[in-house]
């Protein structure tokens, strides 16, 4: 997997984005199975205030928020709760990702969990995005939200949405 990390805030080089974001974006592949090797994307560590430029951009939502994801192309599920269409070559790119760090680590301590997991958990997250998975219809975000639970469990982490 290629994972090109951008730093525009520095913060995220000390809390080691780079690991989360290549961990993430591997155990998502390989669990719905796929390649690594075979795919690109980037990530952007970034503070709130670029976020909510790119939230209000893209999403006209003038605030924060903790993650972005702009997928290389539609891959979405045409019917509610199915399995979004493959990416496919020769264009290895499957997309980019924008993290805030100031709302992660709000939200990591809220949650009493240690920053690394809960920017895990957004990195899968994001991942699934970039592959097709969404959460605005109901059945469509219980397959993607199961989707996390089970590669979180992989990975030793307690389900984010039930807290067992």
């Amino acid at each position: 997997m290629t994972v090109d990390v951008i730093f525009e805030d520095t913060r995220w080089e000390a809390a080691g984005l780079v690991q989360m974001a290549e961990v993430a974006s591997d155990a998502t592949l390989r669990h719905l199975g796929y390649e690594p090797e075979d795919w690109e994307l980037c990530v952007m560590g970034c503070d709130d205030a670029r976020i909510a430029e790119l939230n209000e951009e893209f999403r006209d939502k003038g605030k924060a928020t903790n993650v972005l994801s702009w997928p290389s192309e539609e891959r979405g599920a045409a019917e509610e709760g199915g399995v979004p269409l493959a990416p496919e070559g020769p264009d290895p790119e499957l997309g980019d990702i924008a993290i805030s760090y100031e709302t992660c680590q709000r939200e990591a301590e809220a949650a009493a969990k240690p920053m690394s997991e809960h920017c895990t958990h957004l990195l899968i997250h994001a991942t699934l995005h970039l592959l097709g998975y969404d959460h605005i219809r109901d059945k469509d975000a219980t397959l993607m939200e199961a989707i996390e639970v089970e590669i979180l469990g992989k990975m030793g982490f307690a389900d984010p949405y039930n807290g067992s």
